[in-house]
């Protein structure tokens, strides 16, 4: 029997999204095959562990699966022949077993005719009382640079994803029997890379779809989407908030007092501004179009908002220091007036 998703991730029954999510991708890192190279206990951790990510990280999947533990994929099935759970002869899982209410009734009479209706094997084996359905979404998270959310990038995935049996054709069964190659579930994992496009302007949050990447579906049914779900992160200059950037700009006092020109570094590029006389400490300029490009809408850009940091010299020559004591006694002067 599979091990409780819970389990896998580390994570307790009450945890928070937030929880799951970041349990998931301390455990990815570590058991990538990209950082484990050839060790196949490590892609089967990997493996166990996107698969538990799958199913909790979903609201409507996580529901099911605490309710009917292992045969969550079956909830809709099981409530339709009139199943309830109950305590669980067989061990994991919140309810994963099947009786009458608070463990009352014949749990046995109850169990064998509803698979009898589920997995019936008159025509097609376990899969064809399923009937066409389209494939299961999936779902993995990325993290990128602000950079790369700036320009678009590219993402090599290593997927595991159920494919069709070759031997029964998805039925589960041959000749009769079980399928032998994929134990009667009609699915065998397929282990490949794939490469996927980031577009300029995603942010965290954004869902990228990749068509038809998703699990297959029963019968005849589409297969799934699979989803990128991005998360940009911090950078060391800019902070972004939407589709604007907000950094500082070092301005020296003599620009600042008398009124100068200053080069602003971007996210692509330097560009020179302009700094009006008697500039304070702390202003804020706004340089529109400098932000980042808003996801799809080629073109067309936030703004860049830079904030002043006046900058004192860190040492004075004589001359200097004379120029400034001449200057602290004119400002005394205008001051008495």
């Amino acid at each position: 029997m599979a091990r409780d998703f819970y389990e896998v991730l580390g994570v307790s029954r009450t945890a928070t999204d937030k929880e799951i999510k970041s349990a998931y991708r301390k455990l990815a890192r570590k058991y990538h095959p990209d950082v484990n190279p050839g060790d196949k206990a490590a892609e089967a951790r990997f493996k166990e562990i996107n698969q538990a990510f799958e199913v909790l990280s979903d609201p409507e999947k996580r529901k099911k699966y605490d309710r009917w533990g292992d045969q969550w994929e079956l909830a809709d099935q099981f409530e339709a022949a009139g199943a309830r759970p109950g305590a669980n002869p067989f061990g994991r899982g919140a309810g994963a077993a099947f009786g009458r209410e608070n463990g009352e009734g014949d749990f046995f009479g109850d169990f064998g005719s509803i698979f009898e209706t589920l997995f019936r094997r008159e025509r097609g084996g376990p899969r064809a009382a399923g009937g066409n359905r389209r494939g299961q979404d999936v779902e993995t998270p990325v993290e990128i640079s602000l950079e790369e959310a700036f320009h678009g990038t590219t993402r090599t995935l290593n997927l595991q994803t159920p494919e069709v049996c070759r031997t029964c054709g998805g039925m589960g069964e041959v000749a009769g029997a079980i399928c032998h190659a994929c134990e009667g579930i009609g699915t065998t994992m397929k282990f490949r890379r794939l490469e996927v496009r980031i577009p300029p302007g995603v942010k965290t949050g954004s869902r990228v779809r990749i068509a038809g990447e998703g699990r297959p579906g029963t019968g005849s049914g589409a297969p799934g989407d699979l989803y990128l779900l991005v998360t940009v992160l911090p950078h060391a200059r800019f902070e972004r908030k939407g589709d604007d950037l907000y950094g500082e700009v070092e301005v020296p006092v003599t620009d600042a007092v008398l009124g100068g020109e200053v080069m602003v570094q971007t996210i692509d590029g330097r560009v020179a501004l302009r700094i009006p006389e008697l500039t304070q400490n702390g202003k804020q300029f706004r340089l529109a179009g400098k932000g980042m490009p808003v996801l799809g809408q080629a073109g067309k850009r936030g703004d860049l908002y830079v904030k002043v940091r006046v900058m004192l010299p860190d040492q004075l020559t004589p001359e200097e220091r004379k120029h400034w004591q001449a200057l602290r006694e004119l400002r005394a002067a205008a001051t008495r007036r």
